[in-house]
């Protein structure tokens, strides 16, 4: 696939590789291509406008963990693997094995500490990576090697973080645009976490705002100890604001006015307080949008079988839910964390995936939808990149 300047691409993250769906100008004549990465499981699929270069994240017990590098728009993939996999044993213990798959032996640089790739990140000229079990990974060379944060995974409370449903996980990085020195990640069970100095040092930023008007749930994974539950799904920074940030917890939806400090309950007129994606408008840091389920325990749907984006125009003051386009009898679907995405363009486009392998598209911030792709495997990620 070449991408032009003008096209709009989903790049999108499944358990059977990465798949591109590509758009016109005008964000129409959609296209499926892939699957790529030789069809391991993609947590996370990002892009550089700029250069047009694409990273995939991903792996898993059998593939082991690495990152897929394309810098032709998808026509040809190379990758770095990080850790080894069940595949590489049994190829060391087969000839015949090892020459059918094409496998060669290599010592690789962390060899079995970690699974997965669960996020990527590219920001000031240096690519992060997330891993399972949670570490943070950190590439001067756009992923060619990688060096382990060793201060986030060495930080006083790492003894006490626990794996959420999906295992402990480093699922989100949030880089601030305007200053390289800071970035906040998000662990599922261990929290938010801040650098303001590149790395060097790390801050716990869990605090609520009001922590007696929220210590009355009983949910393990709900605010307690004057914090908010550990278990965070997705962050977002709101575009030029320096500090607002927005979170979609395992236990409901929250904003922070000082990059962390303290977090305010926003979760008044949604129908849940569960759900996994958060998403900020690329102008406007009042406008945002999720998309809640109907609890964690209770099948991870959307409430009442009918599917709705919850948007607020007023930073979580008010929500209104979105349903026009979307399936409003027997939907079962689930949108996972990193799932969501918009584009730059005016008006601003939203996109989402489902585990049923659909994604939706909004061309109206979010008040109108449709369907732009489907039949593709479990959807774990969605990004975009656009060429405008």
């Amino acid at each position: 696939m070449k991408m032009r300047n003008g096209e709009l691409t989903v790049l999108t993250g499944t358990t059977k590789g990465a798949f591109l769906i590509s758009g016109g100008a005008d964000r129409s004549g959609w296209a499926v291509e892939g699957p790529y990465c030789d069809g391991w499981p993609i947590n996370h699929v990002i892009g550089d406008a700029e250069s047009g270069t694409i990273w995939a994240g991903g792996g898993g017990d059998w593939n082991g963990a690495g990152v897929w590098c394309s810098e032709d728009g998808g026509a040809t993939w190379k990758l770095t693997k990080l850790t080894r996999g069940t595949i590489d044993d049994w190829a060391a213990q087969d000839p015949d094995f090892a020459a059918m798959i094409g496998w060669t032996d290599a010592e690789l640089p962390f060899e079995d500490t970690f699974t997965q790739i669960w996020s990527l990140c590219y920001s000031h000229g240096k690519l992060y990576a997330g891993a399972k079990p949670a570490r943070l990974l950190a590439s001067a060379d756009e992923g060619q090697s990688f060096q382990h944060v060793e201060s986030l995974s060495n930080h006083p409370s790492s003894g006490s973080w626990n794996p959420g449903a999906a295992g402990l996980v480093l699922h989100t990085i949030v880089p601030d645009p305007g200053d390289p020195d800071r970035l906040w990640i998000g662990i599922s069970a261990a929290g938010v976490f801040a650098t303001e100095d590149g790395g060097k040092t790390w801050e716990r930023r869990n605090r609520l705002s009001n922590a007696a008007a929220c210590e009355s749930h009983s949910h393990p994974a709900a605010p307690s100890d004057g914090e908010t539950g550990h278990c965070v799904h997705n962050i977002m920074l709101a575009p030029g604001s320096g500090d607002l940030l927005y979170q979609q917890n395992h236990h409901g939806v929250w904003r922070s006015s000082d990059g962390g400090r303290s977090w305010d309950d926003i979760n008044k007129g949604l129908p849940s307080t569960f759900g996994f994606p958060i998403r900020i408008h690329p102008r406007d840091p009042q406008t945002i949008w999720t998309f809640p389920l109907n609890g964690d325990a209770a099948g991870r749907f959307p409430p009442d079988a009918a599917a709705a984006v919850w948007k607020s125009e007023n930073g979580g003051e008010t929500w209104e839910a979105k349903r026009e386009g979307l399936p409003q009898t027997a939907c079962f679907f689930t949108v996972l964390r990193q799932a969501m995405a918009g584009d730059t363009r005016d008006p601003a486009g939203l996109y989402f995936g489902t585990n049923s392998g659909s994604i939706y598209a909004s061309f109206d911030e979010g008040d109108t939808w449709t369907e732009i792709a489907r039949h593709l495997p479990t959807i774990l990620s969605v990004e975009v990149m656009d060429r405008n």
